[in-house]
């Protein structure tokens, strides 16, 4: 096997990979939820906004470090 078809088979491998889909899809109706609740009930909508704002914090210090 030459190198450009391994490289090829591991491209199709990862393409056709579908571990972590689930998460991704529970995070975005988590998120939907949250942003439908903020919009019904403007009370909770601070609450919402402190919870995405400190999670953004987390991810961005997560990804300098």
């Amino acid at each position: 096997m030459t190198r450009n078809s391994i490289d090829l088979l591991w491209k199709l491998r990862i393409w056709t990979d579908n571990h972590g889909q689930d998460l991704i899809e529970y995070a975005l109706m988590v998120g939907f939820v949250a942003v439908s609740a903020g919009a019904v009930m403007p009370g909770v909508a601070t609450s919402i906004s402190k919870v995405f704002s400190k999670v953004a914090s987390t991810m961005t210090a997560a990804s300098t470090s």
